[in-house]
Parts: C-alpha cells; sequence; structure tokens
C-alpha cells in the first residue's frame, strides 16, 4: 500500500461515525481484541477503548501492553478466572455509578473459553446494560479457512487434561454430524491428535490452524489417519496455540436408523448394554462403539 492510499483511508469519513453513535453510561462494553494480527481491531473498538471509565481484563499486563499499541491509557481492573466473582461485585458498583466498563480477554472474544462469562452473567442479574462489540474469534477464524462444507459446527473448547476423561468425552461425540472444533494448547497437542485419531474413523479431515493471524500462521488439513505424523515432522508444529477441526459424522439413514434402535431395544430386554450391542454390531455390520453409545441412551431412556 503507498503512502498515498494510507492517507485516502485515514480520511474515510467512515472513521468519524463511530464519535456520533450512542454509546450509553452504566454499561457493560464486551469488546473482541485480535487473536493475534493488532491491526485486526475494529473501529468501534478503539472508539469504547477510548471512551470507557476502566477496562476489566484477563491479564493487566497483556492487556496495558495492547492498549499501548493504540496509545491509550485507561485504569485497568484484574477480571480473570480466579476472581470473577470479586471482580463482578467491583465492577457492578461502579456501573451502577453510571460508569462504562470495557471487559476484554488476552486475545479473542470474552467468554468463549475464555474468562467472562460470569462477570456478564452478575451484570444481567443486576439490570445493567451489557452491549457487545464483536470481533476476532479464533474458532470461526479457522473455520472459515478450513473448507469443511458443513452448515452447523460444535465448539467443544479446551478438552479434558486427563487421558481417561478424554476418552469418554470424546466418545460422546462420534455421532456428533455437525464440524467439530477444538482448541488445544501446545503442550496438549500431540496427545489431542492421538485421542482423535483413537476416538473416530482415520478416514475424517481434520484442520490444525496454527498461530492465527501471527507471523507463523499455518492452516493443514489432512485424514486424521495422518495427524500425528504431520505434527512430528517439524518441531514447530508443538508451538503456538491450536484450533483443531474434525470433519462431523456422516448423516445416518433415518430408516436405517429406526431398524437399529429396534433392534438394540430387543436385545437390551434380555442383555446387558455391552452383550447388546456386541451382538448388534455383529448383525448390523456397524461399529461396536456407537452401538455402545446408542444402547446407552436408549435404556436411560426407557
Amino acid at each position: 500500500m503507498s503512502d498515498l492510499d494510507s492517507i485516502t483511508i485515514a480520511s474515510l469519513p467512515v472513521l468519524g461515525e463511530t464519535a456520533h453513535q450512542s454509546y450509553p453510561s452504566a454499561t457493560l462494553y464486551v469488546v473482541a481484541t485480535p487473536i493475534g494480527n493488532v491491526a485486526d481491531i475494529s473501529l468501534r473498538a478503539l472508539h469504547v477503548l477510548s471512551l470507557v471509565n476502566a477496562v476489566a481484563c484477563e491479564d493487566t499486563r497483556n492487556t496495558a501492553t495492547l492498549m499501548n499499541r493504540f496509545g491509550l491509557h485507561k485504569p485497568l481492573i484484574a477480571a480473570h478466572q480466579h476472581n470473577e466473582r470479586e471482580a463482578a461485585e467491583t465492577l457492578i458498583a461502579r456501573l451502577q455509578a453510571g460508569e462504562r466498563i470495557a471487559l476484554v480477554s488476552d486475545a479473542g472474544t470474552p467468554a468463549v473459553s475464555d474468562p467472562g462469562a460470569r462477570i456478564v452473567d452478575a451484570v444481567r442479574a443486576a439490570g445493567l446494560r451489557v452491549l457487545p462489540l464483536p470481533g476476532a474469534s479464533a474458532a470461526v477464524t479457522a473455520l472459515s479457512a478450513s473448507g469443511l462444507v458443513n452448515d452447523q459446527f460444535y465448539f467443544v473448547g479446551f478438552l479434558p487434561a486427563k487421558a481417561k476423561q478424554r476418552e469418554n468425552f470424546l466418545g460422546t461425540l462420534r455421532a456428533v454430524t455437525a464440524t467439530l472444533v477444538f482448541y488445544e494448547a501446545p503442550h496438549r497437542i500431540l496427545d489431542c491428535a492421538a485421542a482423535l485419531a483413537a476416538a473416530f474413523e482415520p478416514t475424517r479431515q481434520v484442520v490444525f490452524a496454527r498461530e492465527l493471524t501471527k507471523m507463523f500462521e499455518e492452516i493443514h488439513r489432512c485424514p486424521l489417519s495422518e495427524a500425528e505424523a504431520w505434527i512430528k515432522a517439524d518441531a514447530h508444529r508443538e508451538k503456538g496455540e491450536f484450533v483443531v477441526l474434525l470433519e462431523g459424522a456422516a448423516p445416518a439413514d433415518d430408516e436405517n436408523e429406526v431398524e437399529v434402535d429396534r433392534l438394540l431395544q430387543i436385545l437390551l430386554a434380555e442383555l446387558p448394554v455391552k452383550q447388546a450391542a456386541g451382538l448388534a454390531a455383529q448383525i448390523s455390520g456397524r461399529k461396536k462403539n456407537a452401538l455402545y453409545d446408542r444402547a446407552l441412551v436408549l435404556k436411560d431412556s426407557a
């Protein structure tokens, strides 16, 4: 972009529109911040951050750095997962006094796999206004570049840290037809890939979106059977924050599904769940694990 282009953009009328919009007092502004590239901040977010009386944030050091990038200086209030209840009380008192408060997380949209939900809930319960300012979201950013064609997605967030809990939880997702969206930390990405490979069909497509919008951004798609090998092929692939997207289950044929349910119900009347699922798998050719999960549902609803 030339210097002339930059000057032209800076003088666009739309930049002045933010100052003429309504910004009510006694309001909590939930402000999405960049997930990596600082230029992804919205015009309205910048204006609100310059207008509010204080900013409630996940980490005051990170938010101070971000604010300094934009030449903004506001009082910062720590509001993280360990003090949300106390922070909410402080914020409510200030809002009731007529202040405007911004709520941000370290990156992305607050209250989405980040602190903030309890604060928003408490502020709303107090009868005060909450006004969201949309912006960056790692999950939606990854979905848009995944090429996984599906009108639905199921946001899971972070998986359980313990192996057995992770295995059990993934078992409940086998039949979900929506694209599955996970967040994962770098030190657990190999464990995540191994757990997915053990729980789902090897032919399912998986997408690893690493360091989104940052200098070393990488988005890789492959069959689940190749996932662990891809990560191990380069030590850099175990660094950075990840969004992992997994292709959903193939939609079941409704008529066949009714027939399988009928078979399971007959067998469950005479046999324990494990034996009923095993016998149904032999008769129908379906996977035993999926039938076991379905049999549990049918038994609980009986």
